[in-house]
């Protein structure tokens, strides 16, 4: 999780990770925070988010995205 925390705050520094949970609700995240965030998250964990994982529940909350790299991982 402190891997993942570091990815999100080097695209968004100005985000308090571990307390947000509308982060796309809000309107937080825009299209090109989430582009940056799956391109980190497919290099780092060796994985590949597609279409369908882009999902606003899947990335509202850090324990979201967390949750789904562990999901795809074990795929």
């Amino acid at each position: 999780m402190d891997e993942l925390k570091q990815i999100l705050e080097e695209i968004r520094p100005d985000i308090d990770f571990k307390k947000e949970t509308s982060l796309i609700d809000d309107g937080v995240l825009d299209s090109f925070d989430i582009i940056s965030i799956v391109g980190e998250l497919n290099m780092t964990y060796d994985i590949e988010i597609n279409v369908e994982d882009l999902l606003p529940e899947n990335f509202n909350s850090m324990e979201a995205i967390y949750e789904l790299v562990c999901k795809l991982q074990e795929e």
